[in-house]
């Protein structure tokens, strides 16, 4: 079991399948899967079950999969370790949708810029996703919504975000909880932190524990703004993310006052470092404070 086959392992499992990882490799598709008949000819297990025609990770592959990620971790540290601290290499940076959206295009431009030789690769999810990654070792650090307390993580505030309550125009004014006509919470998956502090904000009226009667669950704002627009229900997002839209002229948005107060933080594992990301850190840190 070397380093080039545990990377080749990783691949295919990130790819879903031999030909999209041999593109990704440049490598051609016998050599991937020669590679990986070996890797589980050495370890006297299979790997991957086919299923529809699909890759499957057995449970060996599945525990082989948590120490590829930090063998080969390990690996990309010690040769940043033995060469000059110049950012360099692949750098795996998590983010919310409404972060990468508002947040993030300017100090990454600014990064690619200032570091091309960084292979900095961006992913969107849920907090708890991102969470999940980050501590999973698949995503080095990730943009989260707080509040987070979790000792395996050092934490840098970034953003403060303001959540506003999203409704149709054609809705009474709403003040509080209690005054939410709509049973129906437009909102992302489970998981995402914003979901999470409109419920709980649905639960602090006059009806203790209300909680809404559907959750309409979608994947981008562009969505859900629509359906909130269109009378499907209301929701929560972050003031910052309105002003990338043109569609808010048919919403209403009305401010919850400290429960809409979110920091997005910058979160690691205390283990884990790089000149990449101090350099990724610095330009956020910079950003942050200007605007």
């Amino acid at each position: 079991m070397d380093l080039l086959s545990l990377e080749i392992f990783r691949t295919v499992v990130r790819e879903g399948g031999i030909t999209r990882a041999a593109e990704q490799l440049h490598r051609v598709q016998s050599n991937v899967t020669t590679r990986i008949r070996q890797l589980e000819t050495s370890l006297g297990v299979s790997l991957f079950s086919r299923n529809n025609k699909r890759l499957v990770l057995t449970p060996a592959g599945e525990t082989l999969l948590g120490y590829a990620e930090r063998l080969l971790n390990l690996a990309g540290e010690a040769r940043e370790a033995v060469q000059p601290a110049v950012p360099q290499g692949r750098l795996r940076i998590g983010s919310m949708e409404s972060t990468a959206a508002s947040r993030l295009p300017l100090p990454l431009a600014r990064f690619h810029q200032e570091w091309p030789a960084v292979q900095l690769e961006l992913s969107t999810g849920a907090t708890q996703q991102l969470i999940d990654r980050v501590r999973a070792f698949t995503l080095d650090a990730a943009l989260v919504a707080g509040p987070l307390d979790d000792p395996l993580f050092e934490m840098l505030p970034l953003y403060a975000e303001e959540l506003v309550v999203l409704a149709a125009r054609n809705h009474p004014p709403i003040s509080g909880p209690d005054d939410v006509q709509s049973r129906t919470l437009v909102a992302f998956e489970h998981g995402c932190a914003y979901r999470r502090h409109a419920e709980n904000w649905l639960a602090s009226g006059s009806v203790p524990g209300r909680r809404p009667d559907r959750i309409l669950e979608l994947g981008s704002y562009h969505a859900m703004l629509a359906c909130v627009a269109a009378g499907a229900g209301i929701a929560l997002a972050p003031r910052s993310v309105l002003e990338l839209h043109n569609n808010t002229q048919s919403l209403a948005t009305y401010p919850i006052g400290p429960a809409g107060q979110v920091t997005t933080y910058l979160i690691r594992r205390h283990d884990y470092s790089s000149p990449a990301f101090d350099a990724l850190s610095q330009i956020l840190q910079a950003e942050a404070t200007n605007n």
